[in-house]
């Protein structure tokens, strides 16, 4: 049989921020190229931007009561046992609906309960792990799932070794050739051509540290001849956007067009969520990552480290904004042989075929017989 004439029902979860969400989107926009007939349906948390971002995607989604425990004591974490029966529940009887023949999860709060059922239903799971330290929710599931796919070697500390394979993380296919479309960019973002553009990144829901330093460093840009593409985040649009278009300034509650983004950037400041470092691998432009710290085990810090140590980018931690980074930035811009060498040696280190790899490994999970030889069950 031709496997585009079979239908799947497909089932995929990953939210709470864009590094749970693009992956889990880009594999299923994979996944719907080879199937073309096949059923989606995303699940994930009420009130978190993949309730926003996967519709505009074109895929349906459904939306659990559910969020993660906070670190410090607070009455959100007595509430957590009500969420979890409650999200429990819902995707029991989502799944009951929909029917998948295989689960896809890619972190996030939602992605515990639905893989959790999932898996007690005998439905084959895959979870996509993104970073050095997996998080809670994929260590648990781990124990469940058939497969895990992942992006950086050292991963048995916390899976069983026989269902690691090391694939990398999904990227947008729109990532794939920016180096043709640097005139369309900098058009698109209005900019000056043949003037250095800084493009700053504090993840998809913001950075208020690395807000602060762009805040403070704007004459210093400006006296380097620097124009600024400035993410922002929803969360702090509305105390910084009265920087735009000031001081070759231009500021970004969120940017649609990444692509385009990138392919105008000459130097990118980032922080080192595992999605964004695999996509700034894929694009090729020297970096200076600015670690979160406030990640467990401190593991956006290893992110950038595994890159950094590859003389493949630089990396500037928050407690040394203040002191380091002029001197590192005019050193970078200073040096067109060092941006020609980070840049070269990061792009030794993209997986261009991530997403076609988890979605091979998906395939092969949808021959029920390869995974449980006694058949699922799905009642």
């Amino acid at each position: 049989m031709n496997r585009k004439s079979k239908t799947y029902r497909i089932i995929l979860s990953g939210g709470g921020t864009g590094g749970h969400i693009y992956p889990a989107i880009a594999i299923a926009n994979e996944l719907k190229s080879r199937f073309p007939d096949a059923e989606f349906l995303f699940v994930g948390a009420k009130d978190r931007m993949e309730m926003e971002k996967v519709p505009q995607a074109g895929y349906e989604i459904k939306g659990l009561w559910i969020s993660g425990i906070q670190r410090e004591l607070t009455l959100k974490n007595l509430m957590f046992p009500l969420k979890l029966i409650s999200s429990l529940r819902d995707a029991r009887r989502i799944v009951r609906s929909f029917k998948p023949d295989v689960a896809i999860g890619t972190g996030g709060f939602a992605s515990g309960p639905l893989l959790q059922v999932a898996a007690l239903k005998k439905i084959p799971c895959l979870i996509q792990e993104q970073n050095s330290y997996p998080g809670i929710t994929n260590k648990v599931l781990g124990k469940r799932a058939q497969k895990i796919c992942v992006a950086y070697d050292g991963l048995e500390r916390f899976f069983p070794k026989d269902k690691i394979i090391k694939t990398g993380n999904p990227v947008r296919k729109d990532l794939l050739d920016i180096e043709t479309k640097t005139v369309e960019a900098k058009n698109f973002f209005d900019l000056k051509h043949g003037k250095y553009t800084l493009l700053v990144m504090g993840g998809s829901l913001g950075s208020r540290r690395i807000n602060q330093l762009i805040e403070k460093e704007l004459d210093f840009l400006d006296t380097k001849n620097v124009q600024v593409i400035w993410q922002c985040g929803k969360l702090y649009y509305s105390q910084f956007k009265i920087y735009s278009h000031t001081n070759n300034v231009q500021v970004h509650e969120f940017i649609n067009n990444m692509d385009l983004a990138y392919a105008a950037a000459d130097i990118i400041i980032s922080r080192a969520g595992a999605s964004s470092v695999s996509e700034l691998c894929i694009v090729s432009k020297p970096v200076i990552f600015v670690p979160s710290p406030n990640v467990a085990e401190d593991h956006q810090t290893k992110n950038a480290m595994a890159i950094v140590d590859k003389e493949a980018a630089m990396i500037i931690k928050e407690e040394d904004l203040d002191a380091d980074f002029e001197n590192k930035f005019s050193q970078l811009i200073a040096s067109p042989e060092k941006q020609k060498k980070l840049s070269d040696n990061i792009k030794k280190l993209a997986l261009v075929d991530a997403t076609n790899h988890i979605a091979d490994e998906v395939e092969k999970l949808l021959s029920p017989s390869s995974v449980f030889p006694k058949g699922r069950n799905q009642k």
